[in-house]
């Protein structure tokens, strides 16, 4: 394959699971990384790795220069291991995505496919939603905040004049990511608590699951168009808990605990037709089975 794929954040755990598989696949592929020395999986898989900042769009240009395709994988959400914070990752995906825009441009990289959140399709009361819903409780929370940062961010995408794709994944779990081990490790002594009374629906996507749409997105290219990746099964919190609570022999988790993003229940409809994926765990009982 001639074209060679730059991937934005390749030190984070997305680009972990990506870069190996877009290696694989025969892509020429170049890490973009803040800090070069932590792309460890890239080096490890034989990939050239350029200093990029998000914020600096000169060394941005300079690392794009050649590229055909750019895949923006930055993020700096929190997470299980308490880096990053939402007001940072706002100013990531407004300021940030403009920089990476414009570095894009000057570098003439003419395709780009950025992540996304699908969070910014939840609707309330459990209702089912896909790519045309909108989030309508914007009540000032940080969950709100965050919605409204990945809608600027995309329409910043939307009116680049790129070839864009945008990927909107559901919660990710998997290796790497924290999340199905910070809640194992709290259900094994009976701390596991509830996002509120734990009756919102969450949309998990298994990391891997969301590498190999993103390699699909590659192969397909479906230009202009926003996909939800996520799992076949989207379940309310007090389901997918209760059942780590049962692996690990523990009763039910009670109510109470801290409530996050807004009930999300995402169909992958879409995804599954114009990609011709479909997730290798289809149900969050497979993906945390242990």
């Amino acid at each position: 394959m001639s074209e060679t794929i730059a991937v934005l954040g390749a030190n984070g755990v997305f680009a972990r699971h990506l870069i190996p598989r877009l290696t694989g696949a025969g892509y020429p592929v170049r890490a973009l990384a803040r800090r070069p020395e932590a792309a460890s999986v890239a080096a490890a898989c034989g990939v050239e790795i350029h200093q990029a900042d998000i914020f600096d769009t000169a060394s941005m240009t300079a690392a794009l220069a050649g590229c055909t395709v750019g895949i923006n994988l930055a993020t700096s959400l929190p997470g299980p291991s308490g880096r990053g914070s939402f007001e940072a990752n706002d100013k990531l995906r407004s300021e940030g995505t403009a920089n990476w825009i414009e570095a894009c441009r000057a570098a003439r990289v003419g395709r780009v496919i950025q992540q996304s959140i699908g969070f910014v399709n939840g609707r309330a009361n459990g209702e089912w939603s896909n790519e045309e819903s909108v989030f309508d409780e914007y009540d000032g929370s940080v969950a709100a905040q965050a919605n409204a940062a990945a809608l600027v961010m995309e329409r910043l995408v939307e009116s680049s004049g790129l070839d864009w794709i945008i990927l909107r994944g559901g919660l990710f779990y998997g290796p790497g990511t924290g999340f199905d081990d910070a809640w194992f490790a709290a259900a094994a002594p009976g701390k596991l608590r509830l996002p509120g009374e734990g009756t919102d629906y969450v949309s998990l996507c298994h990391i891997s699951d969301m590498a190999r749409a993103t390699l699909r997105a590659l192969s397909v290219w479906p230009s202009r168009q926003k996909l939800i990746i996520c799992d076949d099964d989207p379940a309310p919190w007090k389901e997918v808990l209760g059942f780590i609570a049962a692996s690990c022999r523990q009763a039910p988790p009670l109510a109470g605990g801290r409530a996050g993003f807004k009930s999300c229940r995402l169909s992958n409809q879409k995804a599954k037709l114009v990609l011709g994926w479909t997730p290798s765990y289809p149900s969050w009982r497979e993906g945390l089975a242990r």
